[in-house]
C-alpha cells in the first residue's frame, strides 16, 4: 500500500477526477485533487511524498505553467502531464520541462498507474538525496570560518604545505584545521571529502 504517498491531481474535468481519484486510492494512494491551477496553488503540500498528475489545459493556466510556477515556490515533486487533445510540440515542452510522462485521454489504467509508480519511486530517490544533501550542509555550518577557508583550498587539490603557505599559518595548524573539518565532516581523506563536497554541488569557503 501506498498510504503515506499523496498524488496532487489537477483537472477541471469533474468526472476524470473521480475516476482517477478512485483508481490512485484503489492501487493504495492518498490523493488530493483541484479544480484549477490556483486551487492547486493554494493548496499543495511540497513536503508529502507523492507526485503530481496534471491536465495540460486548465481553465486559468496550461498545466506546464502551474508545474513552472510550483517549482518557482519550491516543488520538488516529479510530475505527468495528462491531455485530452495534446500534440507533438505540447509533449515536448513537457518533457523538457521533466514530465515522466505525457498521456492523452483517454488511457487505460495500468499504462497510467506504471507512470505514476515511477514518478513516486523518482520522488523517493530524489527526497532520500536531498536529505543527504541537507545533513551535509548542516555539518558544514559547524565548520569554524578558518575550517571552511582550509576546505575551500583543499577542494581546490592543494597540498597541506601550499594551504599553509596561502592563508600564511603553519603546516602543523593546517593539519589540526584538516582533522577537525574530517571529523566534523564524518570522512576519513581529502580524496573522500571531495568526492562528498562534489557529489552534493555544495559550496564551501564562500565560493
Amino acid at each position: 500500500m501506498h498510504s503515506d504517498v499523496t498524488i496532487y491531481l489537477v483537472d477541471d474535468d469533474s468526472e476524470m477526477r473521480t475516476s482517477l481519484s478512485w483508481m490512485l486510492e484503489r492501487a493504495g494512494y492518498s490523493v488530493d485533487t483541484f479544480e484549477t491551477g490556483t486551487a492547486a496553488l493554494d493548496g499543495y503540500a511540497e513536503d508529502r511524498p507523492g507526485c503530481l498528475v496534471i491536465d495540460l489545459s486548465l481553465p486559468d493556466m496550461t498545466g506546464i505553467e502551474l508545474y513552472e510556477r510550483l517549482r518557482e515556490e519550491g516543488c520538488r515533486h516529479p510530475f505527468l502531464i495528462i491531455t485530452g487533445h495534446g500534440d507533438v510540440p505540447q509533449a515536448v515542452d513537457a518533457m523538457r520541462e521533466g514530465a515522466i510522462d505525457f498521456i492523452e485521454k483517454p488511457f487505460e489504467s495500468e499504462g497510467f498507474l506504471s507512470s505514476v509508480a515511477l514518478a513516486v519511486k523518482r520522488d523517493g530517490v530524489d527526497r532520500a538525496l536531498h536529505a543527504k544533501t541537507d545533513g551535509f550542509r548542516r555539518r558544514l555550518e559547524r565548520l569554524s570560518p578558518r575550517e571552511n577557508e582550509v576546505l575551500a583550498l583543499v577542494v581546490d587539490g592543494k597540498l597541506t604545505k601550499q594551504i599553509a603557505a596561502d592563508l600564511d599559518i603553519s603546516v602543523k595548524t593546517v593539519e589540526v584545521h584538516r582533522s577537525n573539518i574530517f571529523k566534523k565532516l564524518g570522512v576519513d581523506t581529502a580524496t573522500q571529502l571531495v568526492a562528498t563536497v562534489l557529489k552534493h554541488g555544495l559550496m564551501v569557503g564562500g565560493k
